[in-house]
């Protein structure tokens, strides 16, 4: 079975060997053992674990094709019922890993030094298989984002030393989410085609006017939680300044006013 699937998922590769290291990654990933890194599992498979490392980080093979493979075998598998969204953090000790910084893990429950991993989830009450995911890049992350020419110059340092390509910039969670809504239920030539499902999320999406904005935009019906001091108004509702009023209006809030002095 391994086999089977590791050809459907790594098919797409021309080269005889990067198959058969795909294979043979895929194989170390189903052994026993917590650790999923490249030494314990190459000492589990009873190979150099160069080969690993080669194949995951130097070799030239397109992930982007990878994840569409899977994504479309996992929808053919799973038949969602809906797409989850969540968010992991990976607790780190050191500052070097790409996008490390100190933000609220839910894997230690308080702020920490962590990455944060975003993803899309197919998912019905039996099962859930992540299609999509991106790494989220703080804007510690982003020397356009830095206050000073030194800062700067540090981020791009770290930028080169992680690989991380110039195009890779910050983007809000909600932004990353819908780009990966975009490539999973995309039509257009970059898209993967898997048929739109309801999307559910929790309050850090929910409350983000701009996220359920944009699935309406796209046609996407959605369960988002939000916070419990949220406030909502009827759809038919137009906002209205009160005479002698000043007045902040918000999409998708009832009007404010404060009166003027």
């Amino acid at each position: 079975m391994i086999e089977d699937f590791a050809a459907s998922v790594f098919g797409g590769f021309t080269r005889r060997d990067q198959r058969a290291k795909g294979e043979l990654y895929l194989h170390g990933l189903t052994l026993d053992g917590k650790r999923k890194s490249m030494q314990p599992m190459a000492e589990r498979l009873g190979i150099d674990h160069q080969q690993l490392q080669q194949f995951v980080s130097t070799s030239t093979w397109d992930h982007v094709e990878v994840r569409r493979r899977l994504a479309v075998w996992a929808g053919e598998f799973v038949d969602p019922d809906a797409l989850v969204i969540d968010d992991t953090g990976f607790p780190k000790d050191g500052k070097d890993s790409p996008g490390v910084a100190r933000m609220y893990c839910g894997a230690l429950g308080k702020t920490g030094n962590c990455q944060i991993g975003m993803s899309v989830h197919a998912v019905t009450d039996w099962a859930s298989a992540a299609i999509d995911w991106r790494l989220f890049l703080p804007e510690s992350w982003d020397d356009e984002k830095a206050a000073d020419d030194k800062t700067s110059a540090e981020i791009r340092a770290r930028r080169a030393r992680s690989a991380i390509p110039d195009e890779v910039r910050h983007r809000e969670k909600w932004r990353l989410t819908m780009d990966m809504l975009d490539e999973v239920t995309g039509q257009s030539p970059r898209g993967w085609g898997l048929p739109a499902r309801p999307v559910v999320a929790d309050a850090g999406y929910g409350d983000a006017t701009e996220f359920r904005l944009g699935l309406t935009e796209r046609g996407l019906t959605y369960v988002l939680a939000v916070r419990a001091d949220a406030t909502a108004h009827p759809a038919e509702a137009v906002p209205t300044t009160a005479p002698g009023s000043v007045t902040a209006a918000h999409p998708d809030r009832a009007t404010r006013t404060s009166r003027s002095t």
